[in-house]
């Protein structure tokens, strides 16, 4: 038996309890990397706790991989992917494009998904059969749109500087070729493209946890997400999503020179 839209929503509102109160609260934040900067707060714990506690009360079969607590069952037909908190950098700086995604996966591959985010009161969500939006607009199917080419395309990455070498300059050759590009929206990028806003999403040094609730979402609205070689994204690594075939076509053929 596989979720419906009720327990996603019971989950996405599970892990609205821990992080919205945390938001622009003056948290407490863990650098997780000795070299740099990789931030995790209480918030990004305690909403994947959440979120694990009722996944494996109703679904006790299901594998669970996690971010912030570690995988259980990752061979197992059914596994959830979890990212309590994707764009943790924005939370703590106090800008609304982060989010929780929740991800399920049947056998590998990207099955149902969510980009919640609950300060904007904004879901977007697949089903298996196609994807919605509910929010403050109300609530619609989600279809992405056709720009017709690179150059009339709206493009979006987290940051230029997580490129480097040969991927910068394939990234800066596409950036310097399209209408309007723009940074620092996490996977929030990734719903804009589902909603038919902006066509064109190139990243790179992505985890699965950061695609697995994006996956369904833009496939089920009629976008492609793959590799920059053309592969399935579900393990992640350098990711372009785009909301039609020509744009994807142009793009891809400079990311994998």
């Amino acid at each position: 038996m596989l979720p419906d839209r009720s327990f996603f929503y019971r989950l996405a509102e599970a892990a609205k309890a821990e992080t919205l109160p945390r938001f622009r609260a003056g948290i407490d934040v863990v650098n997780k990397e000795a070299k740099g900067f990789d931030p995790v707060t209480e918030g990004d714990r305690a909403a994947e706790v959440a979120i694990r506690s009722l996944i494996e009360a109703e679904f006790p079969d299901h594998g669970i991989l996690g971010e912030e607590h570690g995988s259980v069952g990752l061979d197992r037909e059914h596994v959830w992917v979890i990212d309590p908190i994707d764009g943790t950098r924005a939370f703590i700086s106090g800008v609304p494009v982060w989010g929780t995604l929740i991800g399920l996966q049947k056998n590998g591959r990207a099955i149902m998904g969510m980009i919640d985010q609950p300060f904007t009161g904004e879901r977007y969500f697949a089903d298996g059969n196609g994807s919605t939006y509910s929010g403050p607009d109300g609530e619609r199917r989600l279809q992405v749109r056709d720009c017709g080419s690179l150059s009339n395309a709206i493009l979006f990455t987290t940051s230029p500087h997580l490129f480097v070498g040969e991927e910068l300059a394939r990234y800066r050759e596409i950036e310097s070729q399209v209408r309007l590009f723009r940074y620092g929206t996490d996977c929030y990028a990734y719903a804009l493209l589902a909603a038919g806003h902006v066509d064109l999403v190139v990243e790179n040094s992505l985890k699965p946890y950061d695609v697995g609730g994006i996956i369904p979402v833009i496939e089920q609205a009629g976008g492609i997400i793959t590799t920059w070689d053309g592969g399935r994204p579900e393990m992640g690594g350098s990711i372009i999503a785009a909301g039609s075939r020509a744009v994807y076509e142009q793009a891809r053929a400079i990311l994998s020179r």
